[in-house]
């Protein structure tokens, strides 16, 4: 069991890190507005992860009751859409972009609400966590809305983390980020790293 919460927690890290709409509009929101914007973004964000973990927790587990089989297509959905995501990763540019330009300053409870929304509305977000969480069930006795809540609790503790010290270090890492440009290109190939090396193991018996 702690092999596979340990398993997540890395592999939460390495996305968290990986840069995303997400974490960039947590930058820039502190980098023009100050840490503690960035901040109270992180907490809007982080609190939408909850609706959403709900959500997968308790659809998922009624599919477990009902069905193994129809289980087993969840899951082999999952590792074909983390390999979707691979390529589209692959795909893509390694260069990170931001830009702070038109970025208006507001509230904290006005970031705070538009992270909330940003995350609740995105059913992209819905997608990843019911083709990530259900290959992390640790334990055949115990509730599975439990086992689904323990990851989400792990997943945003985690994300949390990382997008915090994001925004409390911004100046710093939009210097990095301007200076090296390799930066982007080793996200992008630990991102693909995450994504295939998870659907490998949801495929393997």
């Amino acid at each position: 069991m702690i092999e596979i919460l340990f398993s997540f927690a890395l592999s939460t890290m390495a996305l968290a890190i990986s840069p995303g709409p997400d974490n960039i509009f947590v930058l820039t929101q502190s980098i023009v507005n100050g840490k503690k914007y960035g901040l109270a973004t992180v907490l809007g964000l982080m609190t939408g992860c909850i609706i959403h973990t709900t959500l997968v927790a308790f659809g998922v587990s009624e599919v477990i009751k009902a069905n193994d089989n129809l289980f087993f297509i969840i899951k082999l959905f999952g590792a074909l859409y983390l390999l979707f995501l691979a390529y589209k990763v692959f795909k893509s540019d390694a260069n990170i972009t931001f830009s702070t330009d038109n970025v208006q300053k507001k509230s904290t409870l006005s970031l705070f609400k538009t992270g909330f929304w940003m995350n609740v509305l995105n059913p992209k977000v819905t997608i990843f966590f019911l083709a990530f969480f259900p290959q992390f069930l640790f334990s055949d006795t115990i509730s599975t809305v439990y086992q689904f809540y323990v990851l989400g609790g792990i997943f945003i503790l985690v994300s949390f983390v990382i997008f915090s010290t994001i925004a409390i270090l911004a100046g710093a890492i939009s210097e990095i980020i301007k200076k090296n440009t390799k930066v982007g290109v080793y996200l992008k190939w630990l991102q693909i790293v995450v994504f295939v090396g998870i659907a490998i193991f949801i495929l393997i018996p």
